[in-house]
């Protein structure tokens, strides 16, 4: 059954621990100990990028994965899960999740999202799906498509929608979304402090998953050094 994962994150937190190659922390035994600290504080759930982070992370803690390969391909700015070829690599972990864009850009070879989620169902069935999204349409179109659940991760991040942030408005952007759909909900996005964290949730979302404010211990510098100046 795929509900399982979904039933133990609900109302609750999910560390993102990633490190890209230019990063410090680029590393899959330091990602493995960041799970390890998240899963000692409380989550529960990580979400990882690349098939050797997953793999360390899940030979160290026994959380659910929601995994993701970024990649980047020519004339596509989709990079997050972008291809069927990223969900094979993946499926050789065997996670819980993998979270693939779900946003309404060109995809690699003008692969449309309708085709991969067919193709991913057919070869995985029991795989849960999560559609990072950055507007209300691309939210309703990934319920409608079958994912399992949709994210607000990519909100803030797209050509559209930059210099957007979740937290504003009260959250405005996550209410939307989730009076749009009926499938769950995951706030993720520049969630900064607990305190939006628990917000996040009182609005109705189904999980709120946390990266940089707790695993990238650069940018948590440069908050305290910025607010210092």
């Amino acid at each position: 059954m795929k509900a399982p994962m979904l039933a133990q994150i609900q109302g609750k937190l999910v560390v993102s621990c990633q490190a890209l190659e230019d990063e410090p922390l680029h590393s899959p035994f330091i990602m493995s100990r960041m799970a390890l600290a998240a899963m000692e504080g409380g989550a529960a759930a990580i979400r990882a990028n690349s098939l050797i982070d997953v793999q360390q992370i899940m030979q160290t803690v026994d959380l659910p994965i929601i995994a993701i390969i970024k990649r980047d391909y020519p004339s596509s700015d989709v990079y997050i899960t972008a291809t069927l070829r990223e969900v094979d690599e993946l499926m050789v972990a065997n996670p819980a999740m993998i979270a693939l864009d779900a946003t309404l850009h060109t995809r690699p070879g003008d692969l449309q999202l309708p085709a991969l989620v067919a193709e991913i169902r057919q070869r995985y069935p029991q795989l849960l799906l999560m559609a990072d999204i950055a507007t209300v349409e691309e939210a309703r179109k990934a319920a409608e498509l079958g994912f399992d659940c949709v994210g607000t991760t990519l909100y803030g991040y797209t050509a559209e929608t930059q210099g957007c942030y979740l937290a504003a408005d009260d959250c405005r952007f996550l209410r939307d979304v989730l009076a749009a759909v009926t499938v769950p909900v995951i706030a993720e996005g520049n969630v900064e402090t607990p305190e939006m964290a628990a917000h996040c949730l009182a609005l109705g979302a189904h999980a709120v998953v946390v990266g940089g404010a707790i695993t990238r211990p650069q940018q948590i510098t440069r908050r305290f050094v910025n607010a210092i100046s």
